[in-house]
């Protein structure tokens, strides 16, 4: 498999993604973008969507952009851990944009953060993360 593929690849196979409705862009190697319009599915209360679908956003961000900044040598990463910050409520028709950035990349470990706006609120913060991950052959991966 060409080393591009991968990220094609994890395309395909992120079936999770495609449930929560997620979508992203590489904007560069280590540094993406993720995209998620809050539906009904997502809401916890009549008034605010559940916590779970902003931490899904995050690890996702924070998984593609260490994805984007390993796939090269033919890596994949795994989520090791995550802190995160919920700073505001996520209401249903929020367009958020999660921001993810490799802050520290080495041979396995990746420091990795995370910031989610709101973009049809004046990108409005609504949560932030630092995740710890792991990079790792794709062959066990499944790649």
């Amino acid at each position: 498999m060409e080393k591009k593929d991968l990220i094609a690849k994890y395309i395909e196979n992120n079936f999770f993604g495609k449930l929560l409705g997620m979508d992203f862009k590489i904007v560069s190697d280590g540094c993406v973008e993720y995209h998620l319009t809050v539906t009904k599915d997502h809401m916890a209360t009549p008034n605010a969507a559940h916590g779970g679908v902003v931490s899904s956003l995050i690890d996702a961000a924070l998984g593609v952009a260490g994805l984007s900044a390993v796939y090269k040598e033919n890596k994949v990463v795994s989520t090791i851990e995550y802190k995160l910050n919920f700073l505001a409520p996520v209401h249903l028709n929020d367009k958020l944009i999660a921001k993810g950035k490799v802050e520290q990349k080495g041979k396995r470990i990746l420091i990795i953060s995370c910031d989610v706006f709101c973009a049809n609120k004046d990108n409005k913060l609504v949560a932030k993360a630092l995740g710890t991950f792991n990079a790792y052959d794709a062959g066990a991966a499944g790649y």
